[in-house]
């Protein structure tokens, strides 16, 4: 079982995985649960005036108009940067296209945003592995959809010297691509 499939509606809820988003409510989907389901935290105008606050320049349009409605540890990483403590940023890519497209950039944006202005590491984590399980794509297939997405992220102009991306099949030093195949038959 992948293990986004916890994220499935049940009893006619929403029903949001990395593959599929539908609702029977004519409203939409229920942010509001799903901030709940996904263990995250609303960004209220007190958490933005806290960020606001601690933040050498002007907050990025992206969070002043609420695009970003939902986070996990920002409360930590503004904690962080009030007590003047070191933190990184960490996201990651799932590579399943040759070009990532606007939903895919967005959330490269904020991190630029955050390491431009707070001077900080980032480590992007690209998810060749999942691809591979998940999306019935050979070893090469996915190699190459990597690669590709690494490029469009370098393309993001993130600082070199502070960023560090890694494909996960590269980092399961223990694993190796034998590995993946023998995994997708079980």
């Amino acid at each position: 079982m992948y293990p986004a499939e916890v994220f499935l509606g049940d009893n006619g809820d929403d029903v949001v995985t990395p593959w599929e988003v539908s609702t029977n409510s004519s409203s939409g989907v229920d942010y509001d649960k799903l901030i709940i389901r996904f263990g995250c935290s609303k960004i209220d105008d007190g958490l933005l005036q806290r960020l606001a606050n601690v933040c050498p320049k002007p907050l990025h349009h992206l969070l002043k108009r609420q695009i970003f409605f939902s986070h996990r540890d920002l409360e930590q990483i503004i904690l962080r940067i009030e007590q003047k403590k070191p933190f990184f940023l960490y996201t990651g890519r799932g590579p399943s296209s040759e070009a990532l497209h606007l939903g895919h950039v967005v959330p490269f944006i904020i991190n630029k945003w955050f390491q431009d202005v707070f001077d900080v590491p980032l480590v992007i984590q690209l998810t060749d592995d999942e691809k591979f399980l998940w999306k019935n794509l050979s070893i090469s297939e996915v190699n190459h959809l990597t690669r590709e997405n690494a490029k469009d992220i370098i393309a993001m102009g993130f600082d070199p010297k502070k960023t560090f991306i890694f494909k996960q099949i590269l980092m399961q030093n223990s694993m190796n691509s034998y590995y993946f195949e023998v995994s997708r038959q079980l």
